[in-house]
């Protein structure tokens, strides 16, 4: 107890909160904005109650759509990110920002608190903008001021510290939205010298967007949800705006000269701005968002089913009948997931999964999560495909440039006529303990759309097929692969030595229910 007393009394000295009620915000009304104009006459050719949606694959789409977003938004601008990594992709959306807000579009962004503790955001300074408002999501109320405090204010408060919200979304003028996979930050626009994210977004207008709205509104005014000022005992001074602004103005001005081709294609929608056309590609289909309640967070031990988004999409999952196709960067499926793979293959459904494989994802502990369930569902008959390493490769399905790239997907096809796509992986860690949102779609165009990327994805030369085979009597794994248009098996898993220890440590202290 005294040493539990000491750490507490060394973080309150390196920082305590300002604690209180945050005022209420809630989505304007934009119904006169230019954009919500333009989306409304598009919706008024199609069948009621349709959302306008278009897949978002490309790395170089995603990052251009969220800035060609931001600069045709005139009432109101609302983000929410689990990650913001500093960087040029996030200077270029921050300098956006400020410009919008700087034109009298109102801007909300709400961030987890786990990464958006980056001084080079300088995050307080842009906060005292009168259009510009952040908050940060489930944070540390004391020892904020260097590293070590928050690791131990974290650990003292493990139970919700290890809670975070996981959601990624934009919305412009509450009629046009991006939800699925991507953070902010350079590895997940193609954007990163080292590593890059294998993603998928969705851009979706009208009702399901607007809904996407009412999600933002009960984060943002949730308990949870707190005013950045309000967790610094010393705010910015009065020229910490300008002084921000110019910090970001130089530094974009230095990519510019010592980075000019990344720049140029990174600025390509200040030249070549395709909105317009990308709205005029909207497939309208019945659609629905699907989010967690914030309340998630609050829960003591298991949060209660009516909290969660896994609760509205199990009767899809249920439903299925011929083919469940699921993508997850990180795939943990626990003894729930099997009983349910079980059912499924019992009734015929074609299984197949795609997710990293050890040598090519990001997170080494989840592969010891996922691991032990590999022979029991390839025994069930599913197909499992592992994404491999891929440098200096590029290709179609969003690899490409001399970095290494990592899936990082989310989303589900059932029997080709409807699609998940969101935030969520399927992992006992997106299913019970961090807060997700995401679209469903029902639409078979759209599903073979998203089947036929995946297909490209699990193809050899891109992905690993994990398959059985026998060694005197018991089964083990072997993985088949594609070089250079001949194809080669594997009976030794791709992946170096500290990933198979890190991976083969999750499993032997069994952290599955924290993946």
């Amino acid at each position: 107890m005294p040493f539990r007393l000491l750490l507490l009394a060394l973080i309150c000295l390196a920082g305590c909160a300002n604690r209180g009620p945050a005022p209420a915000s809630y989505l304007l009304p934009a119904d006169d904005a230019p954009l919500v104009q333009r989306i409304d006459r598009l919706g008024q050719r199609q069948p009621p109650q349709t959302s306008g949606l278009r897949l978002l694959p490309s790395s170089d789409e995603a990052f251009q759509a969220r800035l060609e977003m931001i600069r045709a938004a005139s009432v109101s601008l609302d983000l929410q990110y689990y990650i913001v990594e500093d960087g040029l992709t996030t200077r270029l959306l921050f300098d956006e920002l400020l410009q919008a807000a700087d034109r009298g579009v109102r801007v909300r962004l709400l961030l987890d608190d786990t990464t958006a503790a980056d001084a080079q955001l300088e995050l307080p300074a842009l906060d005292t903008h009168p259009n510009l408002q952040v908050r940060l999501f489930n944070p540390l109320h004391a020892g904020r001021t260097t590293a070590a405090t928050r690791a131990l204010g974290r650990l003292l408060h493990l139970s919700q510290q290890h809670r975070r919200m996981h959601n990624k979304l934009l919305l412009a003028d509450g009629r046009l939205a991006i939800v699925g996979g991507r953070n902010l930050g350079d590895a997940y626009f193609d954007a990163d010298q080292t590593l890059n994210f294998t993603d998928i977004d969705l851009l979706a207008a009208g009702p399901v967007a607007q809904r996407l709205g009412e999600s933002f509104d009960l984060y943002w005014n949730h308990s949870l949800s707190v005013p950045i000022d309000r967790l610094h005992r010393f705010g910015p001074g009065p020229g910490a705006l300008q002084q921000a602004r110019a910090h970001l103005r130089t530094s974009l001005l230095g990519f510019g000269h010592g980075e000019p081709e990344r720049f140029e294609l990174l600025t390509r929608y200040r030249r070549s701005p395709q909105l317009d056309g990308w709205l005029a590609e909207l497939r309208w289909a019945p659609a629905q968002a699907l989010w967690d309640a914030p309340d998630k967070i609050l829960a003591e031990g298991e949060p209660r089913p009516e909290l969660l988004l896994t609760t509205d999409l199990a009767p899809v999952l249920q439903g299925v009948s011929r083919e469940l196709t699921l993508i997850s960067a990180y795939f943990v499926p626990t003894e729930a997931g099997m009983r349910y793979f079980a059912e499924r293959a019992r009734d015929g459904v074609r299984i197949r999964i795609l997710t990293n494989s050890l040598e090519a994802t990001d997170v080494p502990a989840v592969h010891g999560g996922y691991a032990p369930y590999r022979v029991p569902l390839l025994e069930l008959g599913a197909v499992l495909y592992e994404l491999r390493r891929q440098p200096e490769q590029e290709q179609s399905w969003n690899i490409s440039g001399s970095s290494e790239s990592s899936l990082h997907s989310k989303a589900a096809m059932f029997d080709r006529r409807q699609v998940f796509i969101g935030s969520f992986n399927f992992d006992p860690r997106s299913v019970l303990w961090n807060t997700e949102v995401g679209v469903l779609i029902d639409s078979p165009e759209l599903a073979t759309e998203v089947q036929e990327l995946t297909l490209e994805g699990m193809s050899p030369a891109i992905s690993y097929e994990v398959r059985l085979a026998d060694d005197q009597g018991e089964p083990r794994l072997v993985w088949l692969a594609e070089d250079h248009g001949r194809l080669r098996v594997l009976e030794e898993e791709p992946g170096g030595w500290w990933r198979r220890f890190n991976a083969w440590l999750v499993r032997t202290i069994g952290l599955e229910r924290m993946l």
